[in-house]
């Protein structure tokens, strides 16, 4: 339930998108920070590899806070594993991706600084992922909806 109290409201978009087994919900988006700040949890279901290539984005960053569970990432070739309480900045420009190698979900918050990417990538990226049917989703739609919000696919 959204509570709302002269244009403040809580958790505005109750919306979650599901890109194959992944779920992410928004919870401050551009329109809600006057751009400043886009927030939004992850949740990846156990041994769950990330659908999207490897990526980089040169107008934010990207704040990772685990929540429950661990996430495997990888950040200009480093590997970490993000648990409870770990925060993880990736910064402009770095090529990341991640996975979850655990055998429980795992959930993350993401912050991204300024409020460059919203849900409607995450939708049109869905739209890719989910009609693959469990299989890899259309690399050249993967890639434009990419370019078009921001982010650069990593090279192969």
């Amino acid at each position: 339930m959204t509570q709302q109290t002269a244009g403040v409201q809580i958790n505005p978009s109750e919306e979650a998108i599901h890109l194959g087994p992944l779920t992410i919900r928004f919870l401050i988006t551009s329109e809600n920070s006057n751009g400043t700040i886009a927030a939004f949890e992850v949740v990846v279901p156990a041994a769950q590899r990330l659908a999207a290539p490897a990526h980089s984005h040169n107008h934010y960053e990207e704040t990772i806070y685990g929540v429950d569970g661990v996430l495997n990432w990888t950040v200009d070739g480093k590997k970490f594993e993000l648990g409870p309480g770990q925060a993880l900045c990736i910064p402009r420009g770095a090529i990341h991706r991640f996975d979850n190698n655990g055998i429980r979900a795992a959930k993350a918050l993401c912050l991204i600084t300024p409020a460059a990417i919203g849900p409607q990538y995450f939708r049109e990226a869905a739209d890719v992922i989910n009609a693959a049917g469990g299989g890899p989703p259309d690399p050249a739609k993967m890639a434009e909806i990419m370019r078009r919000h921001g982010l650069t696919p990593a090279l192969a």
